[in-house]
């Protein structure tokens, strides 16, 4: 089985690709830029250039494919909207794997995308998820919450540096879950029959509001968090005000994603039956309070090491204190 991932150098496609690689797939990602993408060739995968904003550099990605595994969304820093990437080039990539023969083709969704219809991100998620069903590939869509990896910058980075935490609304528990354990479920569904023409919801142990996670970072660094709370009339206002420029859609899309999290209900879903049918331990998923505390640990370690190097340096620089002689000897 040859598969064509799309996304690959993103937080979730990398760990996807990676993988596919260790378990023994032959491995094709597309790319915009071989020279970011460098990494993935290092690690096995074949690199073929190509956008899906260009439909017409997909049939080559898709020359002997087997299965398409798409990871790729818009960026908050794209040039491009969020619906040329989501949609227009969603739909061109399932269109141009039914012609070119792909075996599967395996989408992720956001978890409860039907009921953010005036989410611009939401609502075409909810669509592409038609889309695939009625394109007549055999398909797997995995539901998302939200990724560990994304709490770093935003919780545990501003609270070792002593910034400020930005917290919005009412602040929904979200079931984060590690990207490695959303490629286990990925690469799974490959193999096993039971999970084509399903949807299903993959999400971490529990649900975790802002205030629990500021919490175990503030345990785990020692550090007490700066929560600054942003108002969520003042998010709405200014993205109203960045829909009057085009330049600005793009934010204002993204912007418009604070309302799933300040909305106060929960991102979450049953997986005792999903962890059944994918025929994987849960006992083996990374917990929220595990990961963080793996990444406190190296840092707090490299933190005490860098220290430890400063203090070195100053005591042989005060054992190295330069010998003074006077510039007269003798009155002269």
């Amino acid at each position: 089985m040859t598969i064509l991932i799309v996304g690959a150098t993103g937080t979730l496609g990398r760990q996807v690709a990676r993988r596919a690689i260790d378990e023994g797939y032959k491995v094709r990602c597309l790319v915009r830029s071989t020279k970011k993408a460098a990494f993935l060739k290092e690690w096995g995968a074949e690199l073929v250039g190509g956008d899906l904003c260009y439909p017409e550099t997909l049939p080559r990605a898709l020359e002997g494919i087997t299965a398409v595994i798409d990871a790729a969304t818009s960026r908050p820093t794209d040039s491009l909207s969020i619906k040329q990437v989501d949609w227009d080039g969603k739909v061109a990539l399932i269109q141009a794997a039914k012609a070119a023969g792909v075996e599967r083709f395996i989408f992720f969704s956001i978890l409860e995308s039907e009921k953010y219809p005036e989410v611009p991100l939401m609502e075409i998620k909810r669509c592409t998820e038609l889309f695939l069903a009625e394109s007549g590939l055999k398909y797997t869509i995995l539901r998302l919450a939200g990724f560990m990896q994304g709490l770093i910058g935003q919780y545990g980075i501003p609270i070792l540096e002593n910034q400020p935490v930005w917290v919005t609304g009412e602040s929904s528990p979200v079931a984060y879950m590690d990207t490695l354990d959303i490629a286990k479920f990925a690469i799974r569904s490959l193999s096993v029959p039971e999970t084509e023409k399903q949807t299903f919801p993959v999400v971490g142990t529990r649900a975790w509001s802002a205030q629990e996670i500021i919490s175990v970072c503030e345990r785990l660094s020692g550090k007490e968090a700066r929560v600054t709370r942003m108002p969520i009339n003042l998010l709405r206002t200014v993205r109203h005000f960045m829909r009057f420029f085009q330049w600005g859609w793009n934010v204002a899309d993204r912007l418009a994603f604070t309302e799933v999290l300040a909305s106060g209900k929960p991102l979450n879903a049953p997986m005792d039956d999903v962890y059944q049918v994918f025929g994987i331990d849960p006992q083996q998923t990374t917990t929220l309070e595990s990961y963080l505390q793996e990444y406190f640990s190296r840092i707090m370690k490299k933190l005490k090491e860098l220290d430890y190097e400063k203090k070195q340096s100053k005591k042989q620089k005060s054992k190295k204190t330069p010998f003074k002689q006077s510039s007269k000897v003798n009155g002269q």
